[in-house]
């Protein structure tokens, strides 16, 4: 946990404030944090996590039901696969800092821990977790709500960005696009990458992520972003 990035400020910032603040510890704990500590060695997220996919889960498909009576189950599911998806999680996860909050050991600090999307989007599940135990599935679904199921027509644009843009320009413009890398810095275990994405001749838009794919990514979602922009309208839910 950085210092200043408290348990009572995560409190504050989910809107959501702990009967067990115990839960929300164990919540924001890593793995690493506990071999390293020689403590509880159940003392970490992984459990949380478990529950609260299950929660997550429940809570996308319920909304996807009820908004969109007229799309087949096939497509429901692919819809909830992206909405819920790793990227998907650690980006909603962006409002809160969480990556802020989270005990690690020394070693998964020291190699990027701290900003890597799988982690961030396990502690995500396990924050859900912990408020549905504390506090049942009214408080865990407004918090769902809240962080992962507002504004979706923009993070939808950010999880499927790379499909969405080569559906866009292939499919309705008709033109070409490719992406290129800038730039890739940084030690072997947290690295920089920098992509750019064209359209023929166009820069539509750069990225910057920890693996390539990330930065192609966030270079999609500027170009889809900026399209947008011009008028052209794209799939949303």
């Amino acid at each position: 946990m950085v210092e200043g990035y408290t348990l009572e400020l995560l409190e504050n910032r989910v809107g959501y404030h702990f009967n067990d603040i115990a839960l929300l510890k164990r919540a924001t704990t890593h793995s690493s944090y506990t071999n390293e500590q020689k403590i509880n060695k159940q003392g970490h997220y992984e459990r949380l996590e478990f529950l609260g996919d299950a929660v997550l889960e429940l809570v996308s498909s319920d909304f996807l039901y009820r908004e969109h009576p007229e799309v087949p189950e096939g497509e429901l599911t692919k819809m909830r696969a992206s909405m819920v998806c790793e990227p998907a999680l650690a980006f909603c996860a962006k409002d809160l800092e969480l990556g802020q909050f989270i005990r690690l050991g020394k070693g998964e600090e020291s190699t990027g821990g701290r900003k890597r999307d799988s982690i961030i989007s396990d502690v995500m599940e396990a924050v859900i977790g912990a408020i549905y135990l504390d506090g049942g599935m009214e408080p865990a679904r407004a918090f769902i709500h809240r962080f992962i199921l507002s504004d979706l027509e923009d993070k939808v644009l950010f999880y499927d960005s790379k499909s969405n843009l080569q559906e866009l320009i292939q499919g309705k413009l008709k033109k070409e696009f490719h992406y290129e890398l800038l730039e890739e810095s940084g030690p072997e275990h947290d690295k920089t990458f920098v992509a750019e994405v064209f359209m023929e001749q166009e820069s539509l838009g750069k990225g910057q992520g920890r693996t390539k794919k990330a930065a192609e990514q966030q270079a999609a979602y500027q170009a889809l972003l900026l399209l947008r922009d011009k008028g052209y309208v794209f799939k949303k839910y």
